[in-house]
C-alpha cells in the first residue's frame, strides 16, 4: 500500500460536525509541505495556498485550504501511535527486511519541551537504522532516555533482523535484549560500561593481562582532519575464564572487544586516550577489521540520521508544542526525510533537496511518487 493509502486508515480525532476539511487532505498537505521546506503550520498553509491547483490533482479539498489554526488543532489531537504505525508499515514496505548492520540509538527532540507540568521532559525517540542501506527501519517513542531499555525490545519485535548484526550503546547492554536479538536470529555487539560493573571490570583486567594477547584478532586505523589525528586500535578476544559462568545468562555470548582511541589536537602535544569495551555474540575468530566496521558504523545513526534531522529537517529548532503535536510533527519529518533520501535523481544534501522541492513542483512530484 502507498503511504497515502495507509494515512487514510488513521482515525479522525474530531467530532463529525467540525470536519470541514478531510483528514487525509490535512495529512497529505502537511507531508508535502514538510518535504518542500515548511517547518511550521503557517508555512504549511502558505505552501498549500501557493500550490492549491497542484494539490487538487490528488486531493479533494472540498473547502479549500485549512487555516494554520486548524492544522495545529488537528495535529495536537491526532493519535501519534496510529501515525507511528503507519510510518512503520510504510518503512517495512520500503525495506522488505534489514540486512547487514543495524544500529539502534535514541534521540531527544529538544524543541518538544512542554510548558508547565513536566517541562523538564522532552520527546525521546529510539530508532533502528540500517547503516549499509542508509534507511530508517522503525522507531518507538519513550518517556526518557532511561526508558530505552523497555522501548528497544518493542522496536526489535517490529523488525525482521535475521542474519543482521545489531549494535546498541551501553543503555541496551541487557541480558533480556541480548536474548531477544539472539532469538530473532541476529548477532549483537553491545557497548559495555559501568551498568554491568562486574563484566566491565573482568574485561578490563583481561585485556590488561598477557592472557589476552594469545589468539586475539587486532586491527588499527586512523583519521586526520582539521589538524586532528585520531587512531583506533581494536582487539577481539575469546571470553576470559572469569566470564564463562556469567556467559550462561547472555545467549550466544562468544567474544569481548576492546577499542583504544587516541586523539591529538592541533597545536597540542598532549594525546588524549579513551578505552571502550564490548560484548558480542560474534565468534572470537571474527576479524577485528569486521568488528571495527560494526562499532564505527554504529555512529552512522548519529551522522546520517540524527544529524540530518537536526540540520536538514530542523528537528531541534521548533517552538514548544502542546499535546501530541510535537510527536506527530517529528513523525512527519522522518517520513519526509526518508522520501528525500530515497530520491537519487539530485545529488545534494537534505536541506538543498527540500528547497528544490519547494521551488520545483516537478521534483516535488517525483519525490512524492514514493507515497502517492
Amino acid at each position: 500500500m502507498s503511504l497515502l493509502q495507509l494515512l487514510q486508515q488513521i482515525p479522525d480525532p474530531r467530532v463529525q460536525r467540525t470536519r470541514r476539511h478531510e483528514l487525509i487532505d490535512l495529512l497529505a498537505i502537511a507531508l508535502c509541505a514538510t518535504v518542500a521546506g515548511a517547518d511550521n503550520w503557517i508555512e504549511t498553509v502558505e505552501f498549500a495556498q501557493a500550490h492549491q491547483a497542484w494539490l487538487q490533482r490528488f486531493l479533494r479539498l472540498p473547502c479549500g485550504i485549512a487555516s494554520h489554526d486548524t492544522f495545529a488543532r488537528v495535529f495536537r489531537r491526532l493519535d501519534p501511535q496510529a501515525l507511528e504505525q503507519v510510518l512503520q508499515q510504510w518503512l517495512k514496505g520500503m525495506s522488505a527486511s534489514a540486512s547487514g548492520h543495524v544500529a539502534i540509538d535514541g534521540k531527544s527532540v529538544r524543541s518538544a519541551h512542554r510548558k508547565g507540568k513536566g517541562a523538564h521532559h522532552s520527546l525521546h525517540l529510539v530508532s533502528a537504522w540500517a547503516s549499509e542501506q542508509r534507511l530508517l527501519l522503525g522507531q518507538r517513542k519513550v518517556d526518557g532516555k532511561s526508558n530505552e531499555i523497555t522501548a528497544i525490545p518493542e522496536l526489535l519485535k517490529l523488525l525482521d533482523i535475521g542474519g543482521c548484526t545489531i549494535t546498541i550503546d551501553a543503555m541496551g547492554c541487557q541480558k533480556a535484549i541480548a536474548k531477544q536479538i539472539a532469538d530473532q536470529g541476529a548477532h549483537y555487539v553491545l557497548s559495555l560500561k559501568g551498568n554491568q560493573r562486574h563484566m566491565f571490570n573482568v574485561c578490563k583486567k583481561h585485556f590488561e593481562s598477557a592472557e589476552a594477547d594469545r589468539g586475539q584478532q587486532t586491527f588499527s586505523d586512523s583519521d586526520k582532519g582539521h589538524g586532528r589525528i585520531e587512531t583506533r586500535k581494536y582487539q577481539v578476544s575469546a571470553l576470559p575464564p572469569a566470564l564463562q559462568r556469567a556467559a550462561q545468562h547472555w545467549p550466544q555470548l562468544q567474544s569481548v572487544v576492546r577499542v583504544v582511541r587516541t586523539r591529538q589536537l592541533p597545536g597540542q602535544e598532549r594525546v588524549s586516550e579513551q578505552t571502550s569495551y564490548y560484548l558480542s555474540s560474534l565468534s572470537a575468530h571474527t576479524s577485528a577489521q569486521q568488528m571495527a566496521q560494526y562499532i564505527r558504523g554504529h555512529w552512522s545513526v548519529e551522522n546520517q540520521l540524527h544529524w540530518s534531522l537536526d540540520v536538514g529537517m530542523g528537528d531541534d529548532s521548533g517552538l514548544s508544542q502542546k499535546d501530541h503535536a510535537a510527536h506527530n510533527q517529528a513523525l512527519l519529518r522522518r517520513m519526509a526525510q526518508q522520501m528525500l533520501q530515497a530520491d537519487t535523481s539530485v545529488k545534494a544534501g537534505l536541506k538543498a533537496k527540500r528547497k528544490r522541492a519547494g521551488w520545483d513542483l516537478t521534483y516535488l512530484e517525483r519525490v512524492m511518487e514514493l507515497c502517492i
